[in-house]
């Protein structure tokens, strides 16, 4: 009887070890379609996040200052308009918190670094794409030269004049597009400050300076100089006002003891 028990025991561990096993097969297969599927979706979309990302920051450091000065509002039709931009919506979802955090707007995980939290984004968040009407951003990259801001290409690359006109050709297009110079003054100094700012540098005579306008960085830079030097000079003019408001007070003090003196010699 003792050993029948043992023996029906031990099928029954066995059994339920079999069972937990397969279930967790079960599980890891099916987590693994799960990412294969979101793989599979995420590859449909052909647009680089990062040289999006470069092409926007190119836009808000070289253009947008001079945009926001004309109070000067894009078309939708305009392919820099921010609707226009495919990563646009998860990009304003991104919370930096620290230099080594970075925190989803979506669903408020943490990440330790950018690229962490874009893969979270395209393996997660990727439904939220506006893929229907929003287009790629870096498309835009030749025209807007990300690649000079990216440092991805050599400056002392040989010059391609096929892709330079090509790119030039696009620069122009962008001009006419989103500045037409029948709207008004704005629209018509903006599209010449976006020939000179963005367009000119397409050649391969090397003359033209790239974003010879400046931009955001530029004017920060200036204000912070301004700034340091002016808090360097400000004790120097109270120090120099100070010395001054004591010679004259030295002076008067002086000037008292002459009178007082003049009287103590007098002969009675």
């Amino acid at each position: 009887m003792g050993r029948f028990t043992e023996i029906i025991t031990s099928m029954l561990l066995f059994s339920l070890l079999f069972l937990q096993e397969t279930s967790i097969q079960g599980l890891e297969e099916s987590a693994a379609r799960t990412l294969d599927q979101e793989s599979g979706e995420v590859h449909e979309v052909h647009c680089s996040r990062e040289r999006s990302r470069a092409a926007w920051n190119i836009i808000e450091e070289y253009l947008m200052p001079f945009v926001e000065r004309e109070r000067y509002q894009f078309s939708s039709k305009c392919r820099l308009h921010p609707d226009n931009d495919l990563f646009r919506d998860q990009e304003q979802h991104k919370i930096h918190v620290d230099i080594s955090e970075w925190r989803c707007g979506y669903c408020k995980k943490k990440f330790r670094a950018e690229k962490f939290l874009d893969q979270h984004f395209d393996n997660r968040h990727h439904n939220l794409l506006n893929v229907s009407h929003s287009k790629c951003l870096a498309d835009l990259c030749g025209a807007l030269h990300c690649d000079f801001v990216m440092k991805s290409k050599s400056s002392k690359s040989k010059c391609n004049p096929a892709a330079v006109a090509k790119n030039r050709h696009l620069c122009e297009t962008l001009a006419n597009s989103c500045f037409p110079i029948n709207q008004g003054p704005s629209a018509s100094r903006l599209h010449e400050l976006f020939l000179r700012q963005f367009c000119d540098a397409h050649a391969c005579s090397g003359k033209s300076k790239l974003f010879p306008k400046g931009g955001k960085k530029n004017s920060s830079i200036f204000y912070l100089a301004i700034s340091i030097l002016s808090l360097m000079l400000l004790p120097l003019f109270y120090l120099i006002v100070y010395l001054y408001q004591r010679e004259i007070r030295r002076g008067t003090q002086e000037l008292r003891r002459i009178p007082q003196a003049a009287r103590k010699t007098k002969p009675s």
